[in-house]
């Protein structure tokens, strides 16, 4: 086994983070090994739960991991730092500054080295180079845009609240994909909360949905049938379907699609594909696809570097049919695992097993009104659930995720203490 070897995982996220404690753990049997994670933000929020944040019903102060905290319980280390470059022949990835809120430098731009390296930044939305997205859009591609997103609502809702005269909120939400429909049900759970904290002017009337889907129906990954549920639940909340509807410009004014017509909005937010982050884009020379994933092989290694591996979302590894690995929080988590293996048995010169990607299916939940979902690969064929069950299994995954990180003995006690906190804590984050 190699004597001594720096592993260094660049991004937090639920594979990162989920291989970093693995790893930790592991490290303390493998003498000489040290694990180093850095992350542009100081705690992890599970990115699927973004749209909650966004609409209040997750407090990132409150229900995010300290990644420096879970370093120190989980033996690896922990360093603040954004991406900005690799240097493979030095085995160096180079970082950002790091500044305040001012712009003062408080950490100047450096190099860290490592023996094996991971990549695990994820994914940022892709505006597929719409004018107007930049400057005119909320994403949830972070917790800053997501929290940005919040206060932008609930002063707009404090508005509502002040005047009992204004008009609704009109919202467009582009892209009817899991996380445009579910921020959608999640934008009417929060008017319907508000009442009981004095918002009495605040009502499902105040808020003006519109979801712009290009393809011919919402969830078009999913079957029709839970395409179908979708509609039929965001309509009776009040929201309004654009299917077939591409989106040519945003502006000030709202959004403007392919025939012409404008859709009013106060809000836009971006939810339309997920592409990576610029800076990989061929760094250093690996192999990089149009959405600047990192191409590897059947052990999520680099193809053209050995000692670098990808997961998750910029991660291309391709299936036996031809098609890339989805970018899922399933996916990550499979993905962490696969590494984690291969690391350990690379450091002990043994033979790297292959990624096999199992879907095991997709859930999707539209805030407290209902949720549905397609189960996979336990049976034939597939199994629909929708309501409890569903409601119950969405939960779940996140538990999973909650499990890989504290263990199932923390994992009962954090669940039984946002019971607790949910009889102490406003359901909404007010502020």
């Amino acid at each position: 086994m190699t004597t001594s070897s720096r592993i260094v995982i660049v991004g937090g996220g639920a594979g990162g983070l989920e291989l970093a404690t693995r790893l930790g753990r592991a490290a303390q049997k493998l003498p000489g090994v040290s694990i180093l994670l850095i992350d542009k933000y100081p705690f992890h929020i599970w990115k699927p739960l973004f749209h909650e944040v966004a609409s209040g019903s997750l407090d990132v102060d409150m229900d995010g991991v300290d990644y420096r905290a879970h370093a120190a319980n989980n033996g690896f280390e922990f360093q603040l730092g954004t991406l900005r470059g690799l240097d493979r022949p030095s085995r160096e990835v180079a970082l950002e500054a790091i500044c305040d809120q001012s712009g003062e430098v408080l950490v100047p731009p450096r190099c860290v080295n490592y023996d094996i390296l991971v990549l695990a930044v994820g994914s940022v939305t892709n505006d597929f180079s719409v004018p107007g997205v930049r400057e005119h859009c909320f994403t949830l591609d972070d917790t800053d845009q997501a929290s940005r997103l919040h206060q932008r609502l609930f002063n707009a809702f404090l508005k509502v609240k002040a005047s009992g005269a204004e008009g609704p909120l009109r919202i467009a939400i582009v892209g009817g994909g899991a996380t445009g429909v579910e921020l959608a049900a999640e934008l009417y759970k929060t008017t319907d909360a508000l009442k009981v904290y004095g918002f009495r002017s605040v009502n499902r009337n105040t808020l003006e949905v519109n979801v712009i889907e290009a393809s011919d129906r919402l969830l078009g990954v999913l079957p029709e049938h839970i395409s179908q549920k979708a509609t039929k639940v965001l309509s009776k909340l009040g929201a309004r379907i654009f299917t077939r509807v591409t989106v040519k410009a945003v502006d000030h004014e709202g959004i403007l699609v392919d025939d012409d017509t404008r859709i009013p909005a106060d809000v836009v937010i971006w939810c339309a594909g997920v592409k990576c982050q610029k800076v990989l884009e061929n760094i250093d020379g690996l192999t990089t696809n149009k959405l600047h994933q990192v191409v590897v092989d059947q052990n999520l290694r680099s193809i053209d570097d050995s000692a670098i591996y990808a997961l998750g979302d910029c991660a291309a590894c391709t299936l036996s049919d031809g098609a890339l690995v989805p970018p899922r929080a399933q996916t990550a988590h499979q993905m962490a695992n696969a590494v984690c293996r291969n690391i350990v048995r690379q450091l002990k010169n043994r033979p790297l097993v292959t990624f096999a990607y199992q879907d095991h299916g997709s859930l999707v939940s539209f805030a407290d009104y209902n949720a549905v979902g397609v189960l996979a690969g336990l049976f034939k064929n597939d199994i629909f659930v929708e309501g409890g069950i569903a409601k119950y299994l969405y939960i779940s995954l996140y538990r999973l995720h909650q499990i890989a990180l504290h263990g199932y003995v923390k994992t009962a006690l954090l669940v039984l203490v946002g019971r607790i906190n949910r009889r102490l804590r406003p359901v909404l984050k007010l502020h």
